[in-house]
């Protein structure tokens, strides 16, 4: 039996505006995935580049949006794209033998797809909630849903998996 985590994608203060249009569905997923008795973890974006002036560490913008519902203390900080490369989150992920993943969160260009890309790569089953997924450019969100199936991740809506589980 595979162990399951649903993993919510920098959904912080600095993300983008259009967090707000998926934030009902990212709360229902986070919903249904207590309800199967997933691990539910949250990654959060610093970002260590000199003079930045989003997702700076300890600052507000580097902060979960207050609209997002956090029901576990799994959050776990990167500073790349893709979210394995947080040692403490890829170490998480194999002390407690979790290899499939529900991917949710921000950006579909960007980290989500850095981090779908490198999951199956690692040989994870990986799925991407795609009414749960949002970008800075909402008109790339069709070409990167067929991209992230195209690398071999299964791409449904929060209600397809909902039917299934």
């Amino acid at each position: 039996m595979h162990k399951k985590a649903l993993v919510v994608i920098d959904i912080q203060n600095d993300i983008t505006k259009h967090y707000r249009d998926i934030i009902d569905d990212l709360n229902a997923a986070i919903d249904w995935a207590v309800e199967w008795e997933m691990d539910v973890v949250y990654i959060k974006h610093n970002n260590l580049s000199p003079g930045t002036r989003t997702f700076k560490p300890d600052s507000k913008g580097a902060e979960l949006v207050p609209e997002l519902k956090i029901v576990s203390n799994k959050v776990f900080v990167k500073t790349k794209a893709n979210a394995l490369t947080s040692e403490e989150f890829s170490a998480y992920i194999r002390e407690n033998g979790i290899d499939e993943f529900f991917i949710t969160g921000a950006d579909a260009t960007g980290c989500v797809k850095s981090t779908c890309f490198n999951m199956t790569k690692a040989g994870y089953a990986v799925h991407v909630i795609s009414d749960c997924v949002t970008s800075y450019d909402l008109k790339k969100l069709p070409e990167m849903l067929a991209y992230y199936a195209d690398k071999g991740c299964e791409v449904r809506t929060l209600q397809e998996y909902r039917n299934d589980v």
